[in-house]
């Protein structure tokens, strides 16, 4: 008798169930891991998201939203650096304040722009000698030789007067100076300077003497409270002008040269700034300025240098062959005249940029009132340098320059007492002196001519 085959029904029917089981547990883990990885995603989405909230500016379809934007980074970012540029911040505004702080009762804070040029240092000096406070202003290019400008920072430095090395277009910069220090007073006499070197690099004039005023006046219009402004323009404004001796009343709509346009522009803008925003300016017309410490790419230093190395200089003349003329001004007599239009100027009407009243204008020409002919001034340094020049006389190029200067002073004598006092063979010994002695040269000089480097201011 045959045995009946194993009844295999319960194992296919557990094998089913196990089965059904793993299929089961395989769609809840395939579940699970379809979650998990859904709100994994939707995390680093979110974490995504925020980053670029807080870091970028959201679009807009206002420009003048994402502007302000981007000028919160910048400042953001130029904050950073001015405090790790000047020894954590700390030390560089104390630096400033010491500068500004005034040495006299009732003493002003000035802000002297390009005082480590020619006429900025001996202003600076002045003003900080009778007990001002004083903060310079510098970029220290290379128009002529920057280590000229150092040694001038560093005659500054002996009597406390701190050089901030900047820009006049750097906005948050100057910003961060009015902060620190509220400024009673700005003299501004940086610029690009020079009629020549116009033709070369004209956008420098353009970049400085216009934009870089405009920048500071922007500044200075939305500061509380508004600072004086007494700034250079220039002798150059008159151009082709021929009424002698020029007058602030004469018309100066044809300058001869792009510098003089600039200078030009420059005091339309001041009236302009004036006129809306309550600014108290003062422009200072100098005329051909010299002495110690001077520029070097002045005819009278340039002169000096060329007579000493036996160089051959030019001399021009004009196209009917009259003599140049300039009416040099002695520095001392510049820096006179520029204390006495800060010592006037009237406090500015505006505030936060809005203004409250008329404000005061005006224009000066700081000059000597006694034009001299180059071809005599090149005789005077000739004596004083025991040394004839090599002349060439050729016709002036058409270059900007102008023929002839002469000042009328009457406006400045009559509202500050602006009176010259230095006369050209006095100035031009003094200079020489300096000469020498800065540049250690042992020329043919007199025996009393011979000195150290000084300070003169």
């Amino acid at each position: 008798m045959m045995s009946s085959p194993p009844d295999t029904s319960k194992t296919i029917k557990l094998e089913r169930y196990n089965s059904y089981i793993r299929r089961l547990s395989s769609t809840k883990l395939l579940n699970a891991s379809s979650k998990l990885l859904f709100r994994t995603t939707l995390l680093i989405a979110l974490i995504l998201v925020f980053f670029f909230i807080f870091n970028y500016p959201p679009l807009s379809s206002s420009e003048n939203n994402n502007n302000n934007h981007h000028h919160h980074r910048q400042l953001h970012t130029r904050t950073n650096f001015l405090s790790s540029a000047f020894g954590g911040g700390a030390a560089w505004e104390k630096k400033v304040r010491h500068s500004s702080t005034p040495r006299r009762p009732n003493g002003m804070s000035v802000l002297v722009t390009g005082a480590a040029g020619f006429i900025g240092s001996h202003c600076s000096l002045a003003l900080k000698k009778r007990g001002d406070g004083v903060v310079g202003f510098d970029n220290f290019n290379s128009y002529y030789d920057p280590s000229l400008k150092r040694a001038r920072e560093a005659l500054l430095k002996q009597h406390e007067i701190y050089i901030v090395e900047g820009d006049l277009n750097d906005a948050l910069l100057l910003s961060k100076l009015f902060d620190v220090v509220p400024f009673t007073h700005i003299l501004h006499l940086a610029a690009q300077a020079g009629v020549r070197y116009a033709m070369q690099n004209p956008q420098s004039y353009i970049k400085s003497n216009i934009a870089g005023f405009v920048n500071l006046l922007e500044v200075a219009k939305s500061v509380k409270p508004q600072p004086a402004i007494v700034w250079a323009s220039s002798s150059s404004v008159y151009g082709l002008n021929t009424d002698n001796p020029f007058s602030e009343l004469h018309r100066t709509d044809q300058p001869a040269s792009l510098y003089a346009a600039t200078k030009k522009a420059g005091e339309e803008i001041a009236h302009t700034y004036n006129h809306i925003y309550g600014l108290s300016l003062t422009a200072l017309r100098f005329f051909t300025v010299y002495g110690p410490w001077g520029r070097p790419d002045m005819a009278y230093f340039f002169f000096t240098k060329d007579i000493l190395h036996g160089k051959t200089i030019d001399l021009y003349q004009t196209q009917d062959g009259k003599e140049v003329a300039r009416d040099f001004t002695y520095i001392d007599d510049i820096v006179k005249g520029c204390l006495g239009a800060v010592d006037t100027a009237e406090k500015s009407t505006g505030s936060g940029g809005k203004k409250r009243g008329p404000a005061q204008l005006r224009i000066y020409n700081l000059g000597n009132t006694s034009p001299v002919g180059v071809g005599k001034m090149v005789g005077i340094i000739e004596g004083l340098l025991s040394t004839k020049a090599k002349r060439h006389v050729i016709k002036m190029p058409s270059n900007g320059d102008v023929p002839y200067t002469h000042a009328n002073v009457t406006l400045a004598y009559k509202d500050f007492g602006y009176k010259p006092t230095t006369d050209l063979a006095s100035g031009l010994k003094k200079f020489v002196k300096w000469y020498v002695g800065y540049y250690g040269i042992q020329p043919r000089l007199k025996k009393d001519n011979h000195v150290q480097p000084q300070d003169s201011s």
